[in-house]
């Protein structure tokens, strides 16, 4: 297995990590909870070591079941969580809106110890900025859990460019975590380059687009309810139908490369920076393998101009996500 630093961090983990979100929320049903325990002991078999959850996922039965299946595991793997939104850290209600006041901070950070079995958190991000909350009160709290050695590093996600350069004032971020793929490329414009210039690492959220850039859709895709993909205004019906054009440029890559869409998705970012870390997640084992196989594609300078090319004149139709959602990203 390749393996890469977060950026200027002494944080390394395998090249391609595991995100373990879909295994207990937002995709429908979850597994059955051996079957995902399963899951991540294959990721852990194949090389993987870098292992993505949240206390909002469930919320917590998905730090549960990561903490359960990687606790024979533990120092030889990097978990990460993330804080944020206002849970009540007893009953799991999840309450609208954010909540990194420094005590709830301190409490979940306590709760997610508990869960994942263990007595330290790898990577603690803040899920999303509370606008209520200075991001240096944030960054000071996580601060003192990483001199209590609760903590290792400081992560942010869906952070804008001053907001992180604020935080790694007071404490150094070790990694930004945000959505990134070839159908939502916002991070370019001043997220990646800010992360480049302070040395943080970069880790990019469904970078597989939620599904899309398999190829496993189509114009008359349609998701369940309980899907949270139901509600993404990019995959309303006219928009799916104009973003295939995205399907068929990964589609036209992975013939030329004797690869799947998907592998051409991932070898995409993996070739943007060194310091870029996906995390696709899966339920499916076959899945899993396939995506590892991303690692063994290459994309010469040259591909990635054409790629470029091609893509820069198709415009993406619907925003990425829910508008209550996104109205909490890019602070």
């Amino acid at each position: 297995m390749q393996k890469r630093k977060l950026g200027r961090s002494n944080l390394e983990v395998s090249a391609l990590g595991l995100g373990c979100m879909g295994l207990s929320h937002a995709y429908g049903k979850p597994v059955e909870k051996q079957e995902g325990i399963s899951l991540i002991r294959a990721a852990f078999d194949r090389g993987v070591t870098f292992f993505d959850t949240a206390e909002a996922y469930g919320p917590f039965t998905n730090e549960a079941l990561v903490g359960e299946a990687l606790a024979p595991l533990r120092d030889q793997v990097v978990i990460a969580t993330k804080f944020g939104f206002d849970i009540d850290l007893v009953t799991g209600e999840r309450r609208a809106g954010l909540n990194s006041q420094p005590e709830h901070i301190r409490a979940a950070a306590a709760a997610s110890l508990k869960r994942l079995k263990t007595d330290r958190i790898d990577l603690f991000y803040q899920h999303r900025v509370d606008p209520n909350v200075p991001i240096e009160e944030v960054a000071g709290t996580v601060k003192e859990l990483i001199k209590d050695g609760k903590v290792k590093h400081l992560g942010l996600s869906e952070a804008g460019a001053n907001t992180i350069r604020r935080a790694h004032a007071v404490q150094p971020v070790t990694a930004l975590q945000s959505e990134y793929s070839l159908l939502w490329r916002g991070p370019e414009q001043e997220v990646l380059p800010t992360c480049e210039e302070l040395g943080i690492g970069f880790v990019p959220w469904s970078p597989l687009g939620a599904g899309f850039l398999t190829g496993a859709m189509n114009q008359t895709t349609r998701f369940e309810s309980t899907d949270f993909r139901a509600g993404v205004p990019r995959f309303a019906p006219e928009a799916l139908k104009a973003n295939l054009a995205l399907v068929a440029l990964v589609r036209e890559w992975a013939r030329r490369k004797n690869a799947t869409p998907s592998q051409i998705a991932l070898a995409w970012l993996l070739a943007q920076k060194p310091w870029i870390v996906p995390i696709p997640g899966t339920t499916k084992l076959k899945r899993l393998d396939e995506n590892l196989g991303a690692l063994a594609v290459k994309l010469t300078p040259d591909d990635l101009r054409e790629i470029d090319a091609t893509a820069s004149k198709i415009t993406v139709q619907g925003a990425r996500l829910p508008p209550a959602i996104l109205a909490m990203s890019g602070r």
